[in-house]
């Protein structure tokens, strides 16, 4: 379920377009008009309201907002703008390509993504930038977790409910036997169960694991893997088990503790502002009795808290 708010009539994407360029036009930039028409429109009226603006002035909308805009506020509004294969392929070619290198934010987005998403998004990757994505991955990571990224973009999995109970068990004792019962870790029966299977099958296998072994599947990746490539196996299984609760959690770690990692939130945001993000507050809220809102408002500030705060809903 979305947290986005739209108003309660339709609105016309060219007046829209005309009350941006006002509310840039001048001595500063009238923030809080550009934040209450943006944040409340859907990814197709703001493709809509971008290609009025477009026709009306000669200037691209991303563009008017890089000059007026600044800091978090400027990346998290051109972000939000983009259709959502756009932003995904936008926030893995910063994560492989960018000034810094940011593995976690790329393991992220490929591996929370449903087949459908990463193929949309393999094909506007490969539109906007002019190379593949399994290329960038492929100079960027290595080892198991390069294997495991390319087999999870490649791989067409069933997206539906549907799970075959001897399937499930076979793969639980695969698991068992690569895993907790021999030394050392057998990582391509991982890689493997992992890419091939439907989220609804992996949430299975873990949950007749715990039955047949007595052990929880994730505290065996934790224990059988480490780096990058055990944050991409519990990333899968967290997202096949629960998404708005691993999303929740991957917001906490953004804000506990000392200073905000602002990228994070910023991602995580505007890219489930539109498909879970009532989930994920709920989540929030149950596993940290505080309100992602409140969360946001004491790590934020400004125009920035604004947009954030317009797109999760301030309660």
């Amino acid at each position: 379920m979305a947290s986005l708010t739209l108003p309660p009539a339709p609105t016309n994407p060219r007046q829209d377009a005309i009350d941006l360029h006002k509310a840039f036009k001048g001595l500063g930039c009238d923030s809080t008009t550009v934040i209450n028409i943006l944040t409340h429109r859907d990814s197709m009226q703001r493709t809509l309201i971008q290609q009025e603006y477009r026709t009306m002035y000669s200037e691209d909308l991303s563009r008017r907002i890089s000059s007026e805009l600044s800091g978090h506020h400027k990346k998290a509004m051109l972000l939000w703008i983009l259709d959502p294969a756009g932003r995904d392929a936008t926030v893995l070619r910063e994560a492989l390509n960018g000034d810094t290198i940011d593995l976690r934010a790329a393991t992220e987005i490929i591996c929370s993504r449903t087949p459908s998403q990463l193929q949309i998004m393999k094909q506007t990757y490969h539109a906007k930038f002019g190379t593949y994505l399994e290329h960038d991955i492929g100079q960027r990571t290595s080892g198991d977790h390069q294997k495991l990224l390319l087999a999870y973009v490649g791989i067409p999995r069933y997206e539906g409910p549907e799970v075959d109970p001897t399937i499930v068990t076979h793969d639980a004792k695969d698991l068992y036997k690569a895993g907790e019962k021999r030394l050392g870790t057998d990582e391509k029966t991982f890689i493997r169960i992992f890419t091939e299977r439907s989220w609804a099958h992996l949430a299975s296998v873990a949950s007749a694991y715990h039955h047949m072994y007595d052990r929880s599947l994730e505290k065996v990746v934790k224990s059988e893997t480490s780096g990058n490539f055990e944050l991409a196996l519990l990333t899968i299984l967290r997202c096949a088990e629960n998404p708005a609760k691993y999303f929740a959690k991957v917001l906490r770690k953004a804000m506990k503790g000392m200073g905000t990692d602002d990228s994070t939130l910023i991602r995580v945001v505007v890219t489930r502002t539109e498909i879970d993000m009532q989930y994920i507050k709920a989540e929030y809220y149950k596993k940290y009795k505080k309100s992602l809102a409140e969360a946001i408002h004491s790590e934020t500030s400004g125009n920035y808290r604004t947009f954030l705060l317009s797109l999760v809903g301030s309660h």
